[in-house]
């Protein structure tokens, strides 16, 4: 089970997450109490292992300035929380190639966006590496705590699921992200204010249960 802690800002709370078995860190660079800049960001991921993946959030901003964010930082991959088009992922990856940059694309979804017929499921395998399914809102794009309904949209995200790899977020927390993982059996699980002491300061011993829970399922699925 990939898992990944978002709205990283500063070293301790990273180091924490590494610690615990997270596979990625995020970082948000569009509007958010948990916003950090390229050049704070960059001297977080310099001190982390190099097989943490180090994933920077973006809403609707344009290309240039996230490879230049990706490359100043040293990101990983980007993860694209806005109405980013296929054309926009596509010059996003050719942009990245011949800037020499490698980056994974994953693109969120807010599950009213979904259910509403605002997503193309033919989008190519190769371009975007998963999409995350958050309960954003039509006004909030994320990091509101909150959960979509799961009864209703468990059909729909199980189905989409066979097709593409999918990330689960919005109103995670170490309490409930088991149910989560077995009831729509994602490749990945997000989290941010689920595992805070406030915006954009993380609960270590929050962080550690939320990992721990999160890949105690998969090797279950596993032993079957």
């Amino acid at each position: 089970m990939w898992v990944k802690i978002c709205g990283t800002t500063n070293l301790e709370d990273a180091q924490a997450a590494v610690d615990a078995g997270a596979d990625a860190l995020g970082f948000v660079f569009a509007q958010s109490p948990r916003r950090i800049s390229p050049h704070e960001a960059k001297g977080i991921i310099a001190a982390l292992p190099r097989k943490v993946e180090t994933v920077g959030v973006f809403v609707n901003q344009k290309s240039k300035v996230i490879l230049e964010t990706a490359e100043k930082a040293g990101l990983t991959g980007v993860q694209l929380h806005g109405d980013e088009t296929l054309e926009f992922a596509h010059g996003l990856r050719d942009g990245a190639g011949a800037a020499g940059i490698k980056l994974r694309i994953y693109k969120a979804v807010a599950m009213k966006r979904l259910t509403a017929g605002g997503l193309n499921f033919a989008l190519p395998k190769k371009l975007i590496s998963a999409y995350l399914l958050d309960s954003g809102s039509w006004t909030k794009r994320g990091g509101s705590g909150k959960k979509f309904d799961w009864k209703q949209a468990a059909p729909l995200v199980r189905f989409v699921g066979g097709r593409f790899d999918l990330i689960i977020a919005g109103g995670l927390n170490p309490e409930n992200v088991v149910k989560a993982i077995r009831l729509f059996r994602p490749w990945g699980v997000d989290v941010v204010s689920g595992v805070e002491r406030e915006p954009g300061k993380k609960d270590h011993e929050k962080v550690r249960a939320f990992v721990q829970a999160a890949k105690s399922v998969i090797c279950k699925f596993e032993n079957l």
